[in-house]
């Protein structure tokens, strides 16, 4: 800890971050000016007093992490990120919100050095910080505090706690005793509709403390800086529960507008900042007036962290635990020869994908020691069991089995988290028709590039008795809309080991798609390379084919069946598999039309909807209605996912029932 700062000279740094965040959405005609300045002693104590990063490397490893679940206040992480020197310029906060700034609408981590995670949807930051926490315990565990040693901060507001993800996270957490995870309510009372009071009346530090956390109500110390960081550091001495600090700020301080709902968003212009900068004795008429010697003291705490990232490099210089597992930990990767440990399977086998998947995640279990997760309720359901690793507690910090339960849409954002910590590679599981219920963490996912594998069982109307509740049609097609969300259905055992590989050497998050049924495990789909390209041919013609069927997951065989038919009637057929639409959408049109050659009639089969296969196909046979409740197999037949529909629609469009396409798209 520093010497303490002159009290004036602090008053009128607060005093700076206020005039910032007023100044950039005024630059920018458009943004959320009142949290920010509510929140600015707030963030002076952080940054000054109590975080612990290097500017001049941010990344580092054993930083602190600092979360603005409150992601429209952005600017208020912006200027601190400028203030301290992390690279952002004074001209990035004048082109706050514009095109292809550092400083966007919200924190997009990857975009903007300083920034964690990527917040704006309420109360994913803070599920993502229930992540974070779990990663730096569990490596703290695994490898030793000398290496990992930090603490978890996480600012959120009225937002965050409405929203059900934020229960989940809240709830996850105190179970699992996540001690040095330090959350910030910022209980200001005011929402876009007006007071809070019109649709919330929770008694927030009482729920809290049913969860387990440790309560700090600091009630109008908003503006008290010593307050501040007591508070702070009695959530950082908690090393069996998180913390939740509430402190009633109130939105817009010092301004006209404060309290006021329109302070919620962009409301001070020219009049109103002129006043509000004279109360605070700054220039009425300066925008992003900096004084040197605030600017000075910024730098200063911006650089002050570099001593102990120094004295940490030395510690894992002199390091002598296990290397070669901190080293693949880190890099979201695998031992050498890892991919040598993944299961094969022999044409023959009748095996259901989730239960390879599992067999997958359990033989990488020791090879990537990054791996960490488990289901959401479904645990033995979705194959994300990991036996003998330990379950993970706070009597067992070290373990990489982690029980969720009903708990999807925050397991998503948890995983988030923990990917984006770094360090580890996590797995949730779920079935696929739940995927619903956590599809904002896995878009955040996508747009974040979090290293986080989806594993979605029960992945078709093959699911049976359940009936339509349980039966996905329509999810297979709205993951893939997702940009960067990489998407396996895979046909067979032998397939799903090669989208594990895939995802483990990849980048971002990938999510596997796998049958509860029994499928065949079919010859010539142990080719990796192949499965890695999104689609390849897996039968062919004896020679030019007349017609190319394509399948995805348990509908590959179906294709098969399909093709036999029409072989044995002298139609020339090739049967493609098609694993990954986005990753066959990816590869060079030479090698697309390798495999759906132009002027080719095609056919998909899929038991789901057939929007989206425009694409690839001139005819679909899928499943453009909810599913019926009957055993598996019944409802796939009644339902036309039958090789009968695709012979059908293949002599339909061989008799000229259709146009074909004149390339793969």
């Amino acid at each position: 800890m520093s010497a303490p700062l002159d009290a004036p000279l602090e008053t009128h740094a607060v005093n700076v971050i206020r005039g910032l965040s007023m100044d950039g959405p005024h630059a920018a005609r458009s943004g959320h000016q009142g949290t920010a300045m509510a929140l600015a002693p707030l963030a002076h104590v952080l940054w000054t007093r109590v975080l612990t990063y290097d500017a001049g490397d941010p990344g580092w490893p054993d930083r602190d992490r600092f979360i603005l679940s409150a992601g429209h206040a952005s600017i208020l992480l912006y200027s601190m990120l400028h203030l301290t020197g992390h690279g952002l310029t004074l001209e990035d906060l004048r082109r706050f919100r514009q095109w292809e700034s550092a400083t966007p609408g919200h924190p997009e981590v990857g975009h903007t050095a300083g920034v964690e995670v990527t917040t704006g949807p309420l109360g994913q930051g803070l599920a993502n910080a229930v992540g974070m926490a779990v990663a730096e315990r569990n490596l703290r565990s695994r490898f030793g505090s000398e290496v990992c040693n930090h603490h978890t901060f996480v600012v959120c507001g009225d937002g965050d706690l409405a929203e059900g993800i934020s229960h989940e996270a809240a709830s996850l957490a105190g179970h699992l005793g996540l001690g040095r995870l330090v959350a910030v309510y910022d209980d200001n009372h005011i929402t876009i509709d007006g007071p809070t009071e019109l649709a919330l009346s929770d008694d927030a530090p009482a729920r809290f403390g049913a969860y387990g956390w440790h309560v700090v109500e600091l009630g109008e110390a908003a503006e008290d800086l010593d307050a501040i960081e007591a508070a702070l550091r009695s959530g950082t001495a908690e090393d069996d529960r998180p913390t939740l600090i509430v402190l009633r700020s109130h939105i817009a301080t010092p301004s006209p507008d404060v309290d006021t709902s329109a302070a919620h968003g962009y409301s001070l212009t020219d009049d109103g900042i002129a006043e509000t900068k004279r109360r605070m004795g700054l220039p009425e008429h300066e925008s992003f007036h900096i004084p040197d010697e605030v600017l000075a003291t910024y730098r200063e705490a911006g650089a002050r962290g570099s001593a102990a990232r120094e004295a940490w490099q030395q510690r894992l210089d002199g390091w002598d635990g296990d290397r070669s597992a901190w080293e693949a930990c880190w890099a979201a990767s695998g031992l050498d020869g890892w991919t040598d440990a993944l299961p094969t399977w022999e044409p023959g086998q009748s095996v259901a994908t989730r239960k390879a998947g599992n067999a997958c995640l359990t033989a990488l279990l020791d090879e990537v020691p990054g791996l960490i997760g488990g289901g959401a309720d479904l645990t033995g359901n979705t194959g994300t069991t990991i036996e003998g690793h330990g379950v993970q507690s706070a009597v067992c910090p070290e373990g990489r089995q982690l029980f969720f339960g009903v708990r999807e849409h925050a397991m998503g954002a948890i995983c988030n988290g923990m990917a984006l910590h770094g360090g580890l590679i996590p797995v949730g599981g779920t079935f696929l028709v739940f995927s619903d219920y956590m599809r904002g963490a896995v878009r955040l996912a996508a747009l974040s590039g979090a290293k986080t594998l989806f594993v979605w069982t029960h992945d078709s109307v093959g699911v049976g008795e359940d009936g339509p509740t349980h039966q996905p049609v329509e999810h297979a097609a709205a993951l893939r809309a997702i940009p960067g969300l990489r998407v396996f259905r895979p046909a067979d055992a032998n397939e799903t080991a090669a989208a594990w590989r895939v995802a483990i050497e990849g980048d971002g998050p990938t999510a596997f798609l796998l049958t509860r049924q029994d499928v065949p495990v079919l010859a010539g789909t142990d080719d990796h390379a192949a499965v890695a390209r999104g689609a390849y041919v897996l039968v062919d013609a004896d020679g030019p084919p007349d017609i190319v069927l394509i399948g995805t997951g348990s509908e590959v065989a179906v294709a098969l069946d399909a093709a036999a038919t029409l072989s044995a009637g002298g139609t020339s057929v090739r049967v493609v598999s098609m694993p990954s639409m986005d990753l066959f959408g990816g590869q060079d049109g030479a090698y697309r039309s390798s495999v759906l050659p132009p002027g080719v009639p095609v056919v998909s089969v899929e038991a789901g909807v057939t929007f989206g296969w425009g694409a690839w196909a001139d005819s679909s046979v899928g499943i453009d209605r909810f599913g019926a409740s009957a055993p598996g197999a019944e409802v796939m037949e009644r339902l036309g996912i039958t090789p009968t529909a695709v012979i059908e629609a293949a002599r339909a469009l061989l008799d000229g029932g259709l146009d074909t396409k004149e390339g793969a798209a």
